[in-house]
Order: C-alpha cells, then sequence, then structure tokens
C-alpha cells in the first residue's frame, strides 16, 4: 500500500491533529486477523467487517485510521485503536 506523499503531509488525527503516518504490512495483517475472528471494534464502539486495505497510523501510535479501496477513511469514529 502507497499513498501519495503530499496528500499524507498534509493529512492529520482529526481529534486531535496528530501526524499520521503510513502502516506497515505487519500491522494491517494483525489487524486483518481480528477483524476475520469478529474480535475488532471501532472507536465508534462498531464492529469492524470489512478488511483492510491499509492504514494510517496517528503519530502516538494509539489510534489507526483505515484507508479501504486507496482512501483513507480520516472519520473519528472509525478510527481503530491500538493497545
Amino acid at each position: 500500500m502507497s499513498i501519495d506523499k503530499e496528500l499524507l503531509a498534509i493529512l492529520c488525527c482529526p481529534e486531535t491533529k496528530q501526524a499520521v503516518s503510513l502502516a506497515e504490512l505487519p500491522m494491517i495483517q494483525k489487524l486483518n486477523a481480528a477483524i476475520a475472528r469478529g474480535e475488532l471494534m471501532n472507536s465508534g464502539k462498531r464492529p469492524v467487517s470489512v478488511e483492510l486495505d491499509g492504514g494510517l497510523i496517528r503519530a502516538d501510535r494509539k489510534i489507526l485510521y483505515p484507508i479501504r479501496e486507496n482512501i483513507p477513511v480520516m472519520l473519528i469514529e472509525e478510527g481503530i485503536p491500538l493497545d
């Protein structure tokens, strides 16, 4: 998964305004495995049911925003807590 560097430079967490960076493949694979098991919830307290194509991690590494069909989903309730 790649994302345009200019787009990445202007994106930020909609909640805290922290910078975001592209998630590494092993993290996406781990999250997709949790999705397949029905164990992953988003910040809106809803189960994540669609596999991630990629993700953007907030600078404090506490939230990942999903990338689906090459589009970052930068909505607070769609963020995935990383604990």
